[in-house]
């Protein structure tokens, strides 16, 4: 069984910047995505960025292109999401997906696993 173990995030003032981490484990797949995904409250999840363990490729949403950045540590497989220049409209769950046999970069994750989600919020 997939488990995904979510760390960081928290609380920051409007252009601050934070991260949240990813660990999965328990998978034997040799193609796998990993991605994080954000929602508010009522609204529709959105992806952020994505990375590919195939080509070590990565995707980024528009919202997040060009303030955030994805580390992947090929040891651990642990995947950092770092956004810069954070603002009220960022708050929000964010969650880390993994997604089972996934050779191709077609953008956002698309996850089979999910994690239980950790909180971000930017106050003005």
């Amino acid at each position: 069984q997939v488990h995904l173990a979510e760390s960081g995030g928290g609380s920051v003032q409007a252009g601050g910047s934070l991260s949240v981490s990813c660990a999965p484990s328990g998978y034997t797949y040799a193609y796998w995505c990993l991605g994080w995904y954000r929602q508010e409250p009522g609204k529709e999840r959105e992806g952020v960025a994505s990375f590919y363990n195939n080509d070590r490729s990565t995707y980024y949403a528009d919202s997040a292109k060009g303030r955030s950045t994805i580390s992947q540590d090929n040891a651990k497989n642990n995947l950092t999401l770092t956004m810069f220049e954070l603002g009220p409209e960022d708050t929000a769950m964010y969650y880390c997906a993994f997604g089972v046999g996934v050779f191709n970069n077609v953008g956002n994750c698309p996850g089979d696993f999910w994690g239980q989600g950790i909180q971000v919020t930017v106050s003005s």
